[in-house]
């Protein structure tokens, strides 16, 4: 499709609306009317170009890589026609060409992602420079850039990446969990940003486009089949309801397939399957010229996924880092060894709980599937005020998420336990104004406002043989010396539930401004501030939601919140002071347990037993505590950048920038007692080269990058009170909670090209060196294989590489379409990402290292020309890369194997 005879006939139009026709009024009107609608028209088009892989002669197919246009309100048609041909960004809410902003950004196009299925943050993010998605659950997934951020989510912290959907920023990460579909583009944008608008985000932010509604009728299709038992459906239409004022577009999707991991306890289960449905409507209302409206709706009910549980394990180390010998206390070998297990006959540690039973299955009774859904509603309006624009962009949108834990084992011990998100929710709004691009400034302001609520709760649940898994040795040899004390042993924690509960209620106002100064045809100075208001607080409690079959088994209280047990000496014999009441309950216990009348006719067996099954108790009930509000976090904090630009001719821009961005702290609790994190603070600074070669064909843009952060956001450890309190032996005990660490340090250069000098050929190439170290981190938790008798609590990892933070990633992707049977085309794509080794462990272990790795998804087909049919085969992971996603001392979980699929689509 060629842009010229559009213009040409807009421009004819044009001239054709003045007095020369000797129309009468109606007559000038009703043209007037066809002008407005054909300029419009060509907007459509220049979207519909801007997603277009080229098409017809090899010359016409040599083309500069696509546009990523705004709606047609947003900015004159004169802009958008001016950077067709030109890759564009989005992510400062506005048409800018990427080769003029001061920033380092890669764009990504949906067509590259849509012709090898890629859907998830996963995979769209290993198609972009220095950023990755950190595998976990739908909740407990991260993105990383730069090689910060790999750190596991927790429900009071802000992402350190930002998620930006169709201008909605996304506070929570784990909205981002969900598949993207009718994708028009992606951004990713490093850095801290917020001073153009939306939210702000301390390391960077990706964008993602969906397609939206357009005048012009449009509907296409795909079909995929593929290997363990996949179906993928996706289907786009849309067009005017009433021309030239209401148009709309619906959009759904449809992932249902089994996993790669089989349940030996249950063969219709598979851990990474797939299970997913949603589907969005859009609405473009034009009643002039100079207003447009854009409303969202969107859907994902409830599905379920199992990614918890996806987990082989292997021989724990029976020496620890100094040389001492690992008693294995409370491994999974020596629990297992227990007769209490060995009596079944038919699982056993060495046979069944290692190494996927050599067949790659794992043997599950409680794992479920991770429970999701999701929904939103988003309204944009966009007023033209002449030489200024003004959208407003509010949006809603909310999750659920729960899971249920295993322990590894088909026997009952894990019960109830896991994760529940009762609902996530956010409230924003955002007014913007921006100015025309051009003179001696331009620039954008505007403020936003968000309000978000979080209720999530982590259950912990026992089961029948909860008690001979958690019981030390002592505890177990005595309790299973009977059948009396077996009882004690199996009731002591069957049934028990306690639920630690968060109320979260963040909200957030600012107000920002940036400039764009042009104080010559080459020179352009970028200036901006952000202030944003952060207001977080977060009340929790942990209490025990159902007492299970052993209430007499209580303490009396555990941290002040009361139980009801009675009170008793290490040797089982009851203290002096208790209460009638309680010397009924110890008598109920004797009864109950060994069929004596009092608790005094206990022997000192007996009193034994019952004294190791109320310890046993005790200690898995763990730390509670009634509400406790945590200290709010409650600060202004800046966000500013500097950066100027020079052209030094038509192909090669330079620029520098310095940002600085900074992370809400966060309210939080740890044990019951408040534990305030500090704000993280970024300081970045690039110097890049953005260049456009060879006749446009070959674009090529390079940075290098220093960033300080300080009071880094992730796990550390900190001082434990309440079990210092609890055990009082003169020691201090410590707990991992989030904290901060003092100063963490990143450098290193990326690269983001394409190149289309080849006839039928688009070449893409983004890469990155990495250097992401910890300078100050006095406090991190021990690697397991520091847990030998005496080790310290924690240890200074200062200078060593951050976990997740490859040294080198590369991605490389190509697609060559040829014209073949006069009105066919015959097409290949291939996108090969590459990371050098890199630790997966959060407290760097030695056993954590992940070699380095590559994937490649690939794909062959032919279709017709005009894109009404095409007949795909799609690979990924086509060379069955087996590298794992992460291992431990003595885990590994697994990395999706190759998967072949075969994809039909088209248009109707």
């Amino acid at each position: 499709m060629n842009k010229k005879p559009l213009a040409i006939l807009v421009a004819a139009a044009s001239m054709g609306a003045g007095p020369a026709w000797g129309a009468d009024d109606k007559a000038v009107a009703d043209l007037q009317q066809e002008v407005a609608r054909l300029r419009q028209a060509l907007a459509q088009a220049q979207q519909e170009l801007a997603a277009r892989p080229a098409t017809g002669s090899p010359a016409s197919q040599q083309a500069t890589p696509v546009a990523v246009a705004e709606p047609a309100p947003a900015a004159a048609p004169q802009e958008e026609a001016a950077a067709l041909g030109e890759v564009t960004v989005r992510a400062r809410s506005r048409l800018e060409k990427l080769q003029s902003v001061p920033v380092s950004a890669s764009v990504v196009s949906g067509k590259e992602l849509e012709r090898e299925g890629a859907a998830d943050l996963d995979s769209i993010t290993k198609r972009a420079a220095n950023v990755s998605w950190n595998p976990g659950n739908a909740r407990t997934s991260s993105l990383s850039l730069r090689g910060l951020g790999k750190q596991s989510q927790t429900d009071a912290m802000d992402p350190s990446v930002g998620i930006v959907v169709d201008g909605l920023a996304y506070s929570y990460n784990p909205l981002a969990s969900f598949d993207f579909y009718d994708v028009d583009s992606v951004q990713v944008s490093r850095g801290p940003q917020g001073t153009a608008g939306g939210r702000s985000a301390n390391l960077g932010v990706i964008s993602i486009n969906t397609r939206r509604p357009s005048f012009a009728p449009d509907s296409d299709f795909s079909l995929t089949l593929g290997e363990n038992q996949r179906l993928i459906a996706r289907g786009a239409i849309g067009g005017p309801v009433i021309d030239n004022l209401l148009a709309w577009r619906g959009a759904f999707e449809v992932d249902r397939g089994s996993g790669y991991v089989k349940n030996a306890y249950d063969d219709e289960s598979a851990y990474g399957n797939h299970d997913r449905v949603s589907g969005r409507v859009q609405f473009l209302l034009t009643p002039s010229a100079d207003f447009s409206a854009r409303l969202a709706v969107e859907l994902t009910p409830q599905t379920g996924e199992s990614f918890n549980g996806k987990l082989f394990y292997k021989q724990t180390p029976l020496k620890y880092s100094n040389g001492a010998d690992n008693p294995l206390t409370s491994d999974a070998q020596t629990r297992l060894a227990r007769r209490w297990f060995t009596q079944q006959g038919n699982y056993s540690y060495a046979a069944n709980y290692l190494n996927g039973a050599g067949t790659g299955v794992v043997n599950l009774d409680a794992q479920t599937p991770t429970l999701t859904d999701t929904k939103g509603a988003s309204a944009e309006l966009v007023w033209s005020l002449g030489t200024h624009t003004l959208t407003s962009i509010t949006g809603y949108k909310d999750m659920r998420f729960k899971v249920r834990n295993d322990e590894g084992t088909p026997f009952d011990i894990s019960k109830k336990g896991g994760g529940h998100l009762d609902r996530f929710s956010q409230l924003s709004t955002e007014l913007r104004l921006a100015s025309a691009q051009g003179g001696l400034v331009d620039y954008q302001t505007g403020i936003y406002l968000l309000t978000s609520r979080n209720a999530y709760d982590s259950a912990k649940g026992f089961g029948s043989d909860a008690g001979a898994w958690f019981a030390n040795a002592a505890q177990y040899k005595a309790l299973d010396a009977d059948g009396n004390g077996r009882y004690l042993l199996e009731n002591s924690l069957s049934g028990l539930l306690t639920v630690p509960l968060q109320r979260i209620h963040n909200r957030n106002a600012a107000i920002y401004g940036q400039a764009n100064w042009h104080l010559s045809e080459p020179l352009t100075l970028t200036t901006g501030l952000r202030l944003t208001r952060e207001d977080r607080h977060n009340i929790t409690n942990n209490l025990v939601a159902d007492n299970g079959y052993a209430p007499e088994l209580n303490p009396v209280a555990v941290n002040n919140v009361q139980l009801g047990g009675f009170d008793s000496a290490s040797s089982g014999k009851l203290n002096p002071g208790n209460s009638a009441a309680q010397i009924a309950l110890a008598n109920s216990v004797a009864q109950k347990y060994f069929n004596v009348p009092t608790y005094a006719a206990l022997s000192t067996t007996q009193l034994a037993q019952v004294a190791a099954a109320k310890a046993l108790r005790l200690t898995n009930l763990g730390v509670l505590w009634n509400d406790v509000d945590a200290a709010p976090f409650k600060k202004t904090q800046p966000s500013l950048v500097l950066s100027p630009s020079y052209r030094f001719n038509e192909e090669v821009t330079g620029y520098v920038s310095v940002q600085y961005g900074e992370k809400a702290g966060i309210s939080q609790n740890t044990n019951g007692i408040s534990n305030p994190i500090k704000p993280e603070k970024t300081q970045s600074y690039e110097l890049g080269l953005k260049t456009a070669l060879l006749s446009k064909t070959l674009i090529l843009n390079a940075d290098v990058f220093f960033s300080n952060i300080k009071d880094y956001q992730q796990a550390v450890q900190v001082f434990d009170a309440y079990t210092t309190r609890l055990q009082n032996d003169g020691k201090n005990y410590y707990v991992a909670a989030t904290g901060n660490v003092a100063k963490v340090q990143v450098k290193g250069l990326e690269i983001d090209g394409t190149y289309t000098g080849i006839p039928n050929t688009a070449v893409r190439l983004a890469g990155a060196y990495n250097d992401a170290v910890y300078k100050d981190f006095k406090n991190s938790a021990q690697p397991a294989e520091n847990g030998y008798p005496g080790a310290a609590p924690y240890t200074d990892v200062s200078g060593q590489n951050l976990p997740g933070a490859a040294k080198f990633t590369l991605s490389v992707g190509a697609e060559y379409r040829v014209p073949v049977f006069a009105a066919h085309e015959f097409h290949t794509s291939f996108n090969t990402s590459y990371s050098s080794r890199a630790n997966s462990d959060i407290a760097l272990s030695s056993y954590g290292w992940i070699p380095a790795y590559s994937i490649t998804d690939f794909s062959i087909g032919l279709g017709k020309r005009d894109k009404s049919f095409d007949f795909s085969v799609i690979a990924k992971n086509l060379f069955n890369d087996r590298t794992p996603s992460a291992q431990t001392w003595n885990t590994v979980t697994p990395s999706s194997p190759r998967w072949l699929g075969l994809m039909v689509s088209g248009k109707l």
